[in-house]
């Protein structure tokens, strides 16, 4: 595997440019990538996870209006919510949640599909943002871009998210890369690293750490953020996996994952006592069941050895007895059958 080669496993962040040629290469390619994957200008080298992916477009969206307020709206992430009241605790940034932006919002951030894997209407939240002169910062799921139009493409200002699913194994929670694009204009308040292309005296192409001086190294205080390094080894992998993958592969993993959940949910509609928590709202290949005894379900699936619904009440007290679901390429017709035979029973 190319995350193994030693020139890659055992690398740092390259600070001499000029001797680490490979390395910057490769992350330029991760950043082409994911520009290319939200339909956005640039693309910094990557940040740690979703959750401070989020948190940093909030501070970026701090620095260019000079508000202080963002606003959350649905179901986003709980955990990404908690990283960003605590990014924005020592700045005086207040986190909020609602849909209706007023003078004071840096932002409006929501996920697409949201926590809860429902679709929500971007372009709707997209518009209230610009009508006060707030950013629209859109949390997706990159695998979710095959089939859903990108955030570029309906005006959103930023666009972040988790790119474990990118070919990275989920091994005890992790390892994670976080990824942040955004629109040209707002490329100075980018926070990490950010590598570009420069031709040197003799006109032969080389690769740079570009944009330097927004940096904290140099800005201090003034810089929009104070991360200054990457997960380049993470972001090696899913730029490998989006290579291989391409267009027509992404779309292939969307399409088989969107269509065993559908199938999955018209399955479990039947089972007595249990519907769907949200019958009106669309969904890609996650959903929301309520179901009697959330957590009786859970523990008896874990006893047959299977990993069942997330409970969302812990995190959402009005979602009583709500299980999410999801179907990936991973979960093949006999592993739901599996599943709904342990149901039935």
């Amino acid at each position: 595997a190319v995350t193994s080669k030693p020139e890659f496993y055992t690398a740092y962040t390259p600070y001499q440019a000029e001797a680490s040629q490979g390395t910057l290469q490769a992350i330029f390619e991760f950043q082409t990538l994911i520009a290319e994957l939200t339909a956005l200008d640039v693309s910094n080298a990557s940040l740690y996870d979703g959750a401070t992916a989020v948190a940093e477009a909030a501070m970026m969206a701090y620095v260019h209006t000079g508000r202080n307020e963002v606003l959350v709206s649905g179901y986003v992430h709980p955990e990404y919510v908690q990283v960003l009241r605590a990014f924005g605790e020592g700045r005086g940034i207040k986190v909020r949640k609602g849909a209706e932006p007023n003078k004071k919002t840096a932002a409006i951030i929501f996920q697409q599909p949201d926590f809860l894997g429902l679709l929500v209407d971007a372009r709707q939240l997209m518009q209230a943002a610009h009508d006060v002169g707030a950013l629209a910062i859109a949390c997706v799921d990159p695998i979710s871009l095959a089939m859903l139009a990108p955030p570029g493409e309906y005006g959103a200002d930023i666009a972040v998210g988790e790119g474990q699913q990118l070919g990275l194994s989920p091994s005890f929670g992790g390892p994670h890369v976080g990824f942040i694009a955004c629109k040209r204009e707002l490329v100075r308040k980018l926070p990490g690293r950010l590598v570009g292309t420069a031709h040197d005296a003799h006109g032969r192409r080389g690769f740079v750490l570009a944009l330097a001086a927004r940096e904290q190294h140099i800005r201090r205080e003034k810089a929009t953020s104070n991360i200054c390094t990457n997960h380049s080894l993470c972001a090696l992998a899913a730029a490998v996996y989006l290579t291989y993958m391409g267009p027509y592969g992404l779309r292939q993993i969307a399409d088989v994952s969107f269509r065993r959940a559908h199938s999955l949910a018209d399955r479990l509609a039947r089972l007595q006592g249990w519907e769907p928590a949200f019958p009106e709202r669309q969904f890609l290949n996650e959903f929301p069941f309520r179901v009697p005894k959330a957590r009786s379900v859970v523990r008896k699936l874990a006893r047959k050895g299977i990993l069942g619904g997330l409970e969302v009440n812990r995190w959402f007290r009005e979602l009583k007895d709500v299980l999410t679901f999801t179907c990936t390429e991973v979960n093949d017709p006999q592993a739901l059958d599996e599943l709904m035979a342990v149901l039935e029973s």
